[in-house]
């Protein structure tokens, strides 16, 4: 628990909200919304820091309106730490002061604001030897990363190919690999090369000089996060009996049917290279878990994780973070910092 001293909450607050679907800089603006009701079950967060992540540009572009219909004006994104300061009636893991970090769940969307209220089970204390910017980078990221290679089963001496290393997902699932024990390959574009080596990369390909196909042979798993050819081509790489994980390809049958999607098949082309390899294919659908997140508070408590930080922007500068994420150039999370 902090020194943090109780104070009067405004019933209002500032918050940064999708007003309609397009273009971002015609989409988004900080509006003075009511704070969210607090149910029995919930914490209320004073928001330090949010970060935000692809999926949350792909909601304000429209690109998700079928997936994860949202009211509008909705506010924006999932990644939140800061410090409670109210609870509901059956929390009792969390106290006034507490600080904390979460991805919260979709129906509490909204962490681009002052205030958030987050069912506590999706919450953690935050790790105590980071910044309240750097615990906000960790959990959509860190959760997506972790549940990921889980589902596969990994251990020590595994050799894993990881896409997109320099990315938010993929510098965190680096370093978790790592932590576990594995041989890691990851690709990434030139500028990034030394960079992603410096997280523990074991050999890093550099997808613009470099074939990966030609390098990776019989892994253990391939942790896909780029979907399209890159999904298919996975099963070229790993060894017979492997496992290719994705949160971006097709579902696999099992998640599917989940969605209620009781008839679905695997695409004819990962069925076939599946089966050709004796392979497993599994589809990851990230959940929030406040338990994962104090596995993962323990790990960077340990050094063995480290936030990855490409800009902190201010509240006032959200409409400009929100575009460089678009960019799609930042090496690793962007971040917002609230108060």
């Amino acid at each position: 628990m902090s020194n943090y001293r109780i104070k009067t909450i405004d019933p209002e607050m500032r918050a940064l909200q999708i007003t309609k679907y397009g273009e971002i800089k015609d989409s988004l603006a900080v509006n003075e919304v009511t704070i969210p009701a607090v149910q029995a079950k919930d914490v209320l967060i004073e928001v330090k820091a949010a970060a935000i992540n692809p999926i949350d540009k792909s909601i304000i572009l429209g690109n998700l309106q079928g997936f994860l219909p949202i009211p509008l004006p909705s506010t924006s994104a999932y990644d939140v730490s800061g410090v409670v300061v109210g609870k509901g009636k059956e929390v009792m893991d969390f106290a006034i002061g507490d600080l904390v970090y979460s991805r919260v769940p979709q129906e509490q969307m909204g962490t681009i604001a002052e205030y958030v209220a987050v069912t506590s089970g999706a919450v953690s204390k935050k790790p105590g030897n980071i910044s309240f910017e750097e615990a906000a980078s960790l959990p959509l990221a860190g959760l997506t990363a972790l549940q990921s290679l889980e589902v596969a089963g990994i251990k020590e001496h595994d050799k894993v190919l990881i896409h997109a290393g320099s990315g938010g997902v993929g510098s965190f699932a680096i370093q978790y690999a790592k932590a576990k024990g594995a041989y890691v390959y990851t690709t990434t574009s030139t500028t990034n090369v030394s960079w992603v080596k410096d997280l523990g990369a074991d050999r890093v390909i550099d997808y613009k000089t470099e074939d990966y196909k030609t390098i990776v042979k019989d892994a253990d798993i391939v942790f896909d996060t780029l979907g399209n050819n890159y999904t298919a081509e996975a099963f070229q790489v790993i060894k017979k009996g492997g496992i290719v994980v994705s949160v971006i390809g097709a579902m696999d049958e099992e998640t599917a049917k989940l969605f209620g999607m009781a008839d679905y098949k695997l695409p004819e082309d990962l069925a076939k290279a599946k089966s050709d390899k004796e392979a497993t294919y599994k589809y990851v659908f990230m959940h929030p878990n406040g338990a994962h997140l104090s596995m993962i508070k323990a790990l960077v408590e340990d050094d063995k994780i480290k936030p990855v930080i490409d800009k902190v922007y201010p509240f006032s500068d959200s409409v400009e973070a929100f575009t460089h994420l678009a960019s799609g150039r930042a090496k690793g999370k962007i971040v917002i910092k609230i108060a």
